[in-house]
């Protein structure tokens, strides 16, 4: 039989088989060893802000909510997908049968969604934070925001379902050998996900950040020519903290769409979006890094983050009352 105990072939007993992509094992070992390291990082650095929001009470704020959802749906990013589409694309074969090949394409895009959903409810609530704040303090609070966070997901599961139900119905339609897992979005189907997903979801994010900052430089005026005294400081420095935090979730909000806006090139120029193309693989995981630099811009502009990580790796938080550590 064709390919019998041959390496090179994803299934050797098959005559149907894939070919397996054939690389020095030096180079291999290189490669997965890198992979495994980007998946542990994004990982451990997800899991810290979700257990640093979830256990530090000073942190349960409607914004890291919506922070603590994003990072909810990085870690599986790196738990599940990162691994998974590390190993298609070193050995260009898929070895998990037709239920995870019908089910890893549909987790995946979840995820995308909602990361684009949480993405677009930190612009509403930064906006209305910083631009209308007697609304955001009377009418945000974080039962609703758990509510809206809810709904994000829900949608998602819902929108991703009805994108990809010919390839959970059939996951195998487009393969062309045994070991393949093939999922194809036709360019019409790819255009209408390109505006329900990425272009309406962007641009209310880039329309909101530019009246944000505006509003936090008319701010920042306003201050210089106000005399300062004990009392009129108060306002303005609450306000200062808010403009620092829409600041930094503006640069998360632009890494996201550098990250993303490659994923999209297919749709773009009118091709069918297939795993099959030969530059899927790299616009891929540009993507799936977007889930590997959230928690280090975090760590780089979030003060909260780094002194509730240092509580966390020294096992400070297994103290008494430590939920009430003053970390803001």
């Amino acid at each position: 039989m064709e390919g019998s105990g041959d390496s090179s072939w994803c299934f050797p007993h098959l005559n149907s088989s894939c070919r397996r992509l054939q690389q020095p094992l030096s180079s291999t070992a290189l490669i997965y060893t890198l992979l495994a390291l980007i998946s542990l990082l994004t990982v451990v650095l997800n899991l810290l802000v979700i257990v640093s929001i979830f256990h530090f009470r000073q942190l349960h704020t409607p914004t890291n909510a919506l922070l603590q959802s994003l990072a909810v749906s990085d870690l599986v990013v790196g738990l599940l997908v990162m691994p998974i589409e590390g190993v298609r694309n070193m050995e260009m074969c898929w070895l998990l049968g037709r239920l995870l090949c019908a089910l890893t394409p549909y987790v995946s895009y979840c995820l995308l969604s909602a990361s684009l959903g949480n993405m677009v409810l930190i612009s509403i609530d930064r906006y209305l934070a910083i631009c209308d704040p007697l609304l955001y303090s009377s009418k945000v609070s974080l039962s609703r925001v758990r509510v809206l966070i809810c709904l994000c997901w829900a949608c998602s599961l819902l929108y991703n379902g009805c994108i990809l139900m010919g390839h959970l119905s059939q996951p195998q339609r487009y393969s062309t050998c045994h070991g393949e897992c093939v999922v194809v979005i036709t360019h019409t189907a790819g255009t209408v996900d390109l505006l329900v997903s990425f272009v309406t979801p962007c641009t209310i994010m880039v329309v909101l950040y530019i009246r944000v900052f505006a509003a936090a430089v008319a701010q920042v005026r306003a201050g210089r020519k106000r005399v300062t005294s004990n009392v009129e400081e108060t306002g303005p420095r609450v306000k200062r903290s808010e403009t620092k935090a829409a600041r930094t979730l503006g640069i998360v909000v632009a890494v996201f769409l550098m990250c993303f806006c490659p994923f999209y090139y297919p749709a773009f120029t009118g091709e069918d979006t297939s795993t099959s193309l030969s530059y899927y693989a790299l616009l891929s995981w540009i993507m799936l890094l977007n889930s590997s630099m959230n928690p280090l811009i975090y760590a780089m502009f979030y003060p909260w983050f780094r002194k509730a990580v240092k509580l966390i790796i020294t096992f400070r938080i297994l103290q008494p009352h430590s939920k009430e550590a003053i970390v803001l």
